[in-house]
């Protein structure tokens, strides 16, 4: 499994996951953007306007009515399409899998692996571990066989490296351990549309 370019839209990403909650007109998720702390999403709002209209050229939202407020511009409020929600699941998938130097994307499909069942968000996981086992071992056998007469100086950054993909390795499979024992109860979409009332952490 390979990353994809559109994996890296991380506004389009937020988008898609914003109007699982229901339509919405583009000021509003630019607020909810803010309000909800999705500090992984940069550039806006220029950077989620041309995510909006990317997404509504694919079909993975549609226009489902205009509303025109009394002495303020029109404003077009947008849907999810079925292709949209599809487009979603495998964006959220390939970034809990894939491990990437950008840790941006691990957090953007940790805030929304709600969108996903909690089989699906655990597999998406151990496919990383997977990845991210092979790294630690590869990294851990290459500095356990680096000559003697060269200084640690040298090895910094691979000790650095390893203790990085080791922690991240730890707590993936820590939050696996708790979704498939339920410690770590998950939430239904149905559940997670009430959800979007909450108010924001500030």
């Amino acid at each position: 499994m390979e990353l994809k370019r559109a994996d890296r839209d991380l506004p389009g990403l937020t988008v898609l996951g914003l109007l699982t909650t229901g339509p919405r007109h583009t000021y509003e998720m630019h607020r909810m953007m803010i309000d909800f702390h999705k500090d992984f999403v940069t550039g806006l709002p220029r950077s989620m306007y041309h995510s909006v209209e990317r997404l509504l050229r694919d079909g993975h939202v549609e226009v489902v009515d205009t509303e025109r407020p009394s002495g303020r511009p029109e404003r077009i409020v947008y849907g999810i399409t079925e292709r949209g929600r599809a487009e979603l699941t495998e964006r959220v998938t390939r970034l809990l899998a894939v491990p990437d130097a950008d840790t941006d994307l691990l957090v953007a499909g940790l805030s929304f692996a709600g969108c996903l069942t909690a089989a699906e968000a655990v597999a998406a996981l151990r496919t990383r571990l997977a990845t991210l086992a092979r790294h630690r071992d590869g990294t851990s056998a290459a500095l356990a066989d680096r000559p003697a007469e060269l200084p640690r100086l040298l090895f910094l950054e691979a000790e650095y490296a390893l203790s990085r993909i080791t922690a991240e390795h730890d707590w993936v499979a820590g939050v696996v351990t708790e979704i498939e024992s339920g410690a770590l109860p998950w939430r239904e979409q149905a559940d997670l549309v009430t959800l979007a009332e909450v108010p924001p952490m500030t």
